[in-house]
């Protein structure tokens, strides 16, 4: 099946699965899949680092400002796969912790810091045939988007699947901690002044609490045959 090099945006909650899913798409129909949480988690990693994070998930904003110009913040893919680099520096699994996830909604909320992601992105994203996840790809990044989504589960399913991945990875964490930083995550995002995290009203939704990932590939499938008029089906590669 012959998709058109169209931008596809992924918006929706903490641990609904939108990388997930959007690595999934974009290996099915050879997009570049880009991650914008990850940019954001990459610039909390590296206020962290540079110690202008506070204990209470506030920042030296003006140092943080200062700082930004000098983040060689970017995307490698390799084998099908997109990681993010901090130079050399592979900064994929660092960002990916609850120490880490903490800042990441909080960093986000500042103005500079969002102009600065959107500018990485669009670059990325210049010649389109890109999947991208986030909280406001589609109302914000690229409101001009061809196919938006916007994905959704229900709490406990979300907390369930975000406490497992942080226990695989040998994290010391307790359910209800993660049920609590996933509730504060969900007020900062879409109570924050700069482009909060809402649903686009052209955007269709996906709820995938009860869902496999195969059975979301087939429904995304659906939704770009019936947009785009495409009459094959080809076989899904799992």
């Amino acid at each position: 099946m012959s998709i058109p090099d169209i931008i596809i945006a992924v918006d929706g909650y903490s641990s609904t699965g939108k990388s997930t899913f959007a690595k999934m798409v974009a290996k099915e129909f050879a997009f570049l899949y880009l991650d914008s949480g990850a940019m954001y988690r990459g610039v909390a990693l590296c206020a962290l680092e540079a110690g202008l994070a506070h204990e209470d998930a506030s920042f030296d904003e003006p140092a943080l400002k200062a700082l930004l110009p000098s983040l060689d913040l970017h995307f490698r893919r390799t084998e099908d796969v997109t990681k993010l680099y901090l130079g050399d520096r592979c900064i994929e699994s660092e960002i990916r912790t609850l120490g880490v996830s903490k800042f990441a909604s909080p960093v986000s909320a500042l103005p500079f810091v969002r102009n600065f992601v959107d500018d990485k992105l669009h670059a990325f994203a210049a010649g389109g045939r890109v999947i991208m996840d986030g909280r406001d790809i589609g109302t914000t990044v690229f409101p001009n988007a061809q196919v938006k989504i916007f994905m959704t589960a229900e709490p406990a399913e979300r907390a369930r699947r975000r406490y497992e991945e942080l226990l695989a990875k040998g994290e010391n964490v307790t359910l209800e901690a993660v049920r609590t930083d996933l509730e504060e995550r969900d007020y900062r995002d879409t109570h924050r002044a700069t482009s909060p995290l809402r649903q686009a009203e052209d955007a269709f939704v996906l709820d995938n609490t009860h869902m496999t990932l195969h059975e979301e590939l087939v429904w995304v499938l659906g939704l770009l045959q019936g947009k785009f008029s495409l009459l094959e089906s080809p076989g899904l590669s799992w």
